[in-house]
């Protein structure tokens, strides 16, 4: 019952999105429908097939780089939408040629269909019985078409879908489901994205300017580079990248102009002739105006996920007097459990922490819980990663132990058949050294 619970909401967008479809692409209803249906069944068995073919994260990247490239896709229709609006280059001489196309409609439903089971595919491909939920969930999607033919039939006529409002409420529909899968969002990327393209503008232009060393800086200043070294920027400059094409859409369909009445003599034939045109106009409003707050579900649903995260509270070690930390394999904790096990050595004034997790070839490892990049705010597990708490970057189990990027620092150690040890001088001096540079941006540093 729980898998069904969560693929509810994947089910329910891929619904909406076929019956957006099938509403924009009114000449091909029938085809659109059957085909969009077909390639979502399609769509969940490729989940299967890659998540057996490929380990780790790798069939989640691919995922994501397709979703991506539907992103910047939408973009451009956006913008494109918004240059029509203006009179110049509507948007019917392309956008209505593709989606009444008896090749690009179904094409473009099939796609979609494709993006959506595959969202929805990797939901359950982790669980024991994925071979039965995925045949019953194809078996299902036979009933959709004609179910979403028949709700179609009971629109109002003046319930009208344009191009740019279909790709904008495909889009947002996409994105709102792959973003309640950790490895499948994209917002949380995003942020990280732009928060390094701040980082890297600010580093250039002070090498490029020649600016002195920052000892030379004021409080103030130094406060603001701080500042655009935060995920606060990084947060907001993905909102406005993120929010930004679904906003075009609905100032483009807003701005379409009324139809000329220059020719008509009679006042009360042109108001209602106006009048019918700014009605029709609302209408087209309501699709690109959802899918605006779909976009915004989305970054919730990024920032706020509906996964527990597995985070136990340090328990407290000691050294031995020869400065060596022993952590038993097995005792009221089981190493070997598969869960991440957090600990906390003190020495004097000075404190930190590390965890002990397995990885999934059966090996003990131990890190430090902070890297060297982000604030030491610690990670959480969950779903066959570990989770950095300050930039939200997914580190898979399989990398945990190696060096780089936001991966957790690697810790020396030695695992004998008793258990893991440490070196305690070792690991105070690398907790030190990691995160020096990294805490300073609590108080505004670089």
């Amino acid at each position: 019952m729980a898998i069904v619970y969560k693929l509810i909401p994947h089910i329910l967008a891929w619904v909406g999105m076929l019956l957006l479809l099938v509403r924009g692409c009114a000449r091909q209803r029938r085809a659109v429908a059957m085909v969009g249906s077909g390639g979502f069944s399609c769509g969940m068995a490729a989940a299967l097939v890659l998540s057996r073919l490929f380990t780790g994260n790798t069939s989640f990247d691919i995922t994501k780089i397709v979703l991506g490239a539907g992103f910047f896709l939408f973009c451009g229709i956006a913008v494109t939408a918004l240059y029509g609006s203006a009179g110049r280059s509507t948007e019917i001489t392309v956008g209505e040629r593709l989606t009444c196309s008896p090749i690009w409609a179904p094409a473009g439903a099939f796609v979609a269909g494709l993006l959506g089971g595959t969202i929805c595919g990797f939901r359950f491909v982790a669980a024991d019985a994925a071979v039965m939920i995925l045949a019953a969930l194809t078996v299902f999607t036979l009933f959709w078409a004609p179910l979403v033919l028949l709700f179609d039939r009971k629109l109002p006529n003046s319930f009208v879908v344009s191009p740019s409002s279909l790709a904008s409420a495909i889009s947002g529909l996409l994105l709102f489901s792959s973003s309640s899968i950790l490895r499948l969002d994209l917002f949380s990327p995003l942020t990280m994205k732009v928060m390094k393209f701040a980082h890297d503008f600010v580093h250039q232009f002070f090498e490029s300017m020649l600016i002195p060393d920052h000892l030379f800086f004021s409080a103030a200043l130094w406060n603001f580079v701080g500042f655009l070294f935060g995920n606060g920027v990084g947060f907001w400059g993905a909102l406005i990248v993120w929010l930004t094409p679904a906003l075009l859409v609905v100032i483009a369909v807003s701005a379409e102009p009324l139809p000329s009445v220059a020719h008509l003599r009679q006042g009360a034939r042109r108001r209602k002739l106006v009048a019918a045109a700014i009605g029709v106009r609302r209408q087209k409003l309501i699709v690109p105006l959802c899918a605006f707050l779909i976009f915004a579900g989305a970054i919730y649903k990024s920032k706020y996920p509906s996964v527990e995260y597995w985070d136990p509270k340090p328990l407290l070690v000691a050294a031995s007097p020869a400065g060596d930390i022993f952590i038993p394999k097995k005792s009221d904790i089981d190493l070997e459990d598969g869960k991440l096990h957090k600990y906390l050595f003190k020495q004097g004034e000075r404190e930190a922490r590390f965890f002990i997790i397995i990885t999934p070839e059966g090996k003990l490892t131990a890190v430090l819980d902070a890297c060297s990049i982000c604030k030491p705010d610690g990670y959480g597990q969950a779903e066959g990663t570990v989770v950095c708490y300050y930039c939200k970057t997914l580190i898979p189990l399989e990398t945990v132990g190696k060096p780089g990027g936001c991966n957790p620092v690697p810790l020396p150690f030695t695992v004998k058949d008793d258990g893991v040890h440490i070196d305690a001088l070792t690991l105070i001096n690398l907790w030190g050294d990691t995160v020096q540079t990294t805490s300073r941006i609590k108080g505004g540093g670089e």
